[in-house]
Parts: structure tokens; sequence; C-alpha cells
């Protein structure tokens, strides 16, 4: 029997490493190389990457850095800072790179969260091997995780909730309540330095199953107060830091149901799936791949139905069943729609987009907890079929899952790192707590380059600016924002980066980009080579600073330790 178990271990797990691979192929061709669909949070990932190699092996602060956004600094505890991944990581991206750190990130996130899932599945769940495979197959691989896997790997990440999931189940049982709910707790500190949307999503699903289950009991209460107690002392500090530290803010900048679930998205094929369309997706989801969080397939859709069917005696399966569809419909926003642009009217859970805490959740991803649930079904069903519908549930199985084989996420060659950068040329040109303004200004879409380039260069220097998100004009507005307070110079680089005109720069304007360049604490400013209107901005900057140093492919322009008025 222990034979036979460690060989369908091993089945499970070489199967879903060869799928994670697969999918992620594409970035493995060339880790610093490509770029994946979504080239802004792959460099801000990056970044947290490097942000991680320089708590371990330099000793900074692991919840605070002014390598971004110079000199005022970036609160990484209000950013998702993956520092439960980054910290054990952190060797790998010291020898190799943030660029092969994230790719590792993104496929073992794939693998082994549906690992996870195999785990808890055939050990505790169901006597089935092919069901739990299938149903960990689910949990990792579905379309949703799949799409976040573009560029925000650590909703692919979902490998502790599993565990999480076992404890809490676990606290049921007599003599459990200090020894399951301590580990409870510490497995919730190592999930909120992972993603804490998830874990979040997690609390939601299971307050609803055990609501609904009326399954909440002395002993489970008493347990969760020993994890709160746990996770609470641990989490104090940082969470204290996030909510109220330097640079947190309040809100997000953008509307919760700008992705909203649409009705239509649901039954679709994935996009980048064997019978997928590209014009199909785009006419029914909000337009970003990565918050693709449905996707499912109608053949799937099929199965979920005959899973909940096949289960209907099963109180713990109705519980899970209609928890999902709660969280199915929390995730259509405050508006019902059949496609992007075919509204077709207020949605029932609408409400929910105002309730605190929740006014933080992306509204698409409480699908998310949603296909979860669905792969759990899917197992306990496979489970629980007998006879000749044991063959006719694993042919719906095939002919669901065939159609919507992953074809891997897509890849294109990024800009190359000028060699400035990767040979450490510009060591020689900063010192101390010097920043490098890189021209165009690191930024979401614009200066994506310019973040990519610092999270390759380990943040081995400070740069003003970057991609993040912080208050939008502190202590006035904290708001949140993906960008810092606007500056003169802010704007007339991007203004002359636009149109490539040049204007003439009398004494205020020149004193006024000086002080910007004071307060960056600014070293050099290099304009790298494939900035919109290269010869544009450097007739500009050789108004305030010279003539600038041609190093390779770069114009690099000293700045003088004192920049007078």
């Amino acid at each position: 029997m222990a034979r036979r178990t460690a060989w369908a271990d091993a089945a499970a797990l070489t199967s879903y490493a060869l799928l994670a691979w697969w999918i992620m192929r594409g970035l493995w061709a060339d880790p610093a190389g490509r770029w994946l669909h979504n080239p802004d949070d792959q460099g801000f990932f990056q970044a947290m990457m490097a942000h991680g190699e320089r708590v371990l092996f330099h000793g900074e602060s692991p919840l605070f850095t002014t390598r971004l956004n110079a000199p005022t600094g970036v609160n990484l505890m209000a950013n998702t800072s993956v520092l439960g991944i980054s910290l054990p990581f952190a060797p790998v991206t010291h020898y190799l790179g943030p660029a092969v750190s994230v790719a590792l990130m993104a496929t073992v996130g794939l693998a082994g969260t549906a690992a996870a899932w195999w785990w808890l599945l055939s050990r505790h769940v169901v006597a089935s091997r092919a069901g739990a495979w299938a149903g960990g197959l689910w949990a990792g691989f579905a379309p949703g995780f799949v799409a976040h896997a573009n560029g925000q790997p650590n909703f692919a990440s979902g490998f502790v909730l599993p565990f999480i999931v076992w404890q809490v189940i676990r606290l049921r049982e007599p003599g459990r309540v200090w020894r399951s709910g301590v580990l409870l707790g510490l497995l919730i500190v190592v999930q909120a330095f992972i993603n804490e949307e998830l874990l979040l999503l997690t609390a939601i699903t299971l307050t609803l199953v055990g609501l609904l289950q009326a399954a909440i009991s002395r002993r489970l209460v008493a347990g969760l107060l020993v994890a709160g107690a746990v996770a609470g002392a641990l989490l104090a500090y940082p969470l204290y830091f996030q909510f109220f530290g330097p640079g947190h803010y309040r809100g997000l900048p953008f509307r919760l149901d700008l992705y909203a679930t649409t009705l239509g998205s649901i039954p679709a094929f994935p996009r980048r799936s064997i019978a997928g369309s590209e014009a199909i997706a785009r006419s029914v989801t909000g337009g970003s791949v990565t918050e693709d969080a449905t996707f499912w397939g109608p053949g799937i859709c099929l199965m979920i139905l005959v899973a909940v069917v096949l289960l209907r005696r099963s109180a713990a399966a109705r519980a899970a069943a209609v928890a999902g569809l709660i969280l199915l419909v929390m995730s259509f926003g405050g508006r019902l729609r059949l496609t992007r642009t075919t509204e077709i009217g207020p949605a029932p859970l609408g409400w929910t987009e105002h309730v605190p805490v929740l006014d933080l959740v992306t509204t698409s991803r409480y699908a998310l907890a949603t296909t979860t649930i669905a792969g759990v079904l899917l197992a306990m069903a496979a489970d629980r079929v007998r006879g000749r519908g044991r063959g006719v549930f694993w042919a719906g199985m095939a002919l669901a899952l065939v159609p919507m084989f992953p074809l891997g996420l897509r890849t294109s060659p990024a800009p190359v790192v000028p060699a400035f950068f990767v040979q450490g040329t510009w060591r020689s040109y900063v010192h101390g707590d010097q920043s490098i303004v890189i021209v165009p200004l690191p930024a979401m879409v614009a200066g994506r380059y310019g973040m990519r380039i610092a999270a390759l260069s380990h943040l081995g220097f400070p740069i003003p600016r970057g991609y993040f998100l912080g208050p939008a004009n502190p202590p006035l507005d904290d708001t949140g924002s993906w960008a810092p307070p606007m500056l003169y110079t802010v704007n007339l680089l991007t203004v002359v980066g636009r149109t490539s005109h040049v204007p003439k720069l009398g004494p205020a304007e020149r004193r006024a980009v000086r002080a910007d360049l004071r307060y960056w604490r600014a070293g050099i400013v290099v304009v790298l080579p494939n900035a919109p209107n290269r010869l544009s901005l450097r007739r500009l900057l050789f108004q305030v600073l010279g003539t600038p140093v041609p190093v390779g492919d770069v114009f690099v322009f000293r700045v003088p330790t004192f920049i007078g008025p």
C-alpha cells in the first residue's frame, strides 16, 4: 500500500511539474530577455525578488525600501512584497538573478498548488487517486490561475491554502485545539507574506461553508481563537506598518469591478487553449488577460453541475457548492453583464464592494475561490460515482478538459538591458545613497523598461519613482495611486518624450529641474537607447546638466555633487 501511494505521488507530482514547465516554457527560454503579456507586474515581481535578496544578503528592512521611489521610499507591506517566497528564493536571486526567481516562482506556484491539493484530497478527502489527481489539476491549473501566472505569480501560488483548510477541519477533532490552532496560526502568517488576498478569500470561503453546514462548534471556535492569537501576535507590527506606516494608502486607483466576471466568460474557453479564441475572450471579459478569473469552458461547467447532483446527499458538498455560488455572484461586482459591453442590470451582491476590507478585493478574484471549490467537488464526485457511471463520468471529464489544454503563456522579446547596467559600469558614477535617474522615468506602462532595469540590477541603486502602490499626495491625500506626486521635471520629461518639442528653459525652469534632482539625490541621469524622442530629451537635459558622456548606447549626464539654484 505504501509503495502504491509513493508511485501515485510520484506520478501526480511529475505530471504537475511537466505541465507547469509547459505553460511557462516561453519564459524559461530566456527569463531575463522575455516579457510576459503583463510586463509591468512581471517587472514589479522581479523587483520584489531583488528586494528579498537585499533583505537576506544586505540586511535591509523587509517592510520598506528606498531603492524604489527614492528618496521617499515604498511601503512594501502595502504592496505585494511576497516575502514568504522572496526570502526563501533569495539565494536563487543572488546567484541567478531576479528574472529566474520570478520564472521559478510561477512554475513552482502552479505545480506546488496542484500538488498541495493532491495531498489533501488523496490523503484526507477521497479514496480515488484519479479523482484526487483531477481535483489537484483543476485547483492548481484552472484557467484563472494560469492567467495570473502572466505577471502576478502570487495568485498562482496557493500551495499553503490546502494546509490551512486541513488544519481548520482538524480543529473539530478532540485534543486538537492547541496543536492545530498554533499550526494554523503559523500557516496564516506564511500565507499573509505570500498573498493576503487569497488568505482573505479562503477565510470567507471557510466561514460560508461553516455557516451553511452549521458546523461551527465550541471546539472549532476555541481553536480559531488560538490561531488568531498566534497569527495576531506575529502579524501585529507588519499589519500596523501596512495600514499606518510610511507610504500607506487608502483604497485602490481603479474601480473594483473593472475586471468583474461576466456571465459569458464562465462557459468560454481560455484564450490560450486548444479551443480558445482571442476574439471571443476579448468580447466577454474586461480586457486584462491576467484577470481572466473564470473561462471554465462548457464541458467543465456541465461536469460541475453533474458533480453537485452526484453529491446532493453530502451536507459538506452542498455547503461548499452554495459557498462557491455566493462567491461567484460576488465576482460579478455591482452590475450583472453578459459580455464586456452587454449589461443586464444590478448584480445581487454588488453591495459587498462597499464593505470594509472587501473594498480592497478586485471583484473578479472571488471567482478564484469558486474555481478551487469546483476542483474539490469534482474530486469528490469522481470518488462517489460507481459502476458504469464511472466510465461515463471520466469520459465527460476528458471531453471537458482536452479542449482546454493550455498552449503556454505568450512571451515576446524584451528590450536589451544596456551594458552600462549589465556590466556594472554605473558603480563608478554614483556613490553612497545617490540615485540614478533613468529616462524614461520608471513608471507603469511608459516607464516599464526603467523599472525592469532596476530590478535586473538587483536594486543595486536607488531610483526615483517606479511602479508600485502608494499615496497620491501625502500627507494631504492618501488615496491609493500607481505613481507618486507629479514633479515639474517628471512632467517636463514626459511631455518632451511624447511630443519631441524641446522648450527653451529659463532661469526659473532650470532651478525647478535642479531642485528635483536635489530632492532625488541624483548622481547621474541616464537616457536609455530606446527612449522615445531620445535626442530631444538629450537637448533638454543639456540645458541644465551640460554635455552628456556617451557610454555604450546610453547618454550619461553627471549631476554635480551640489547643484546650486
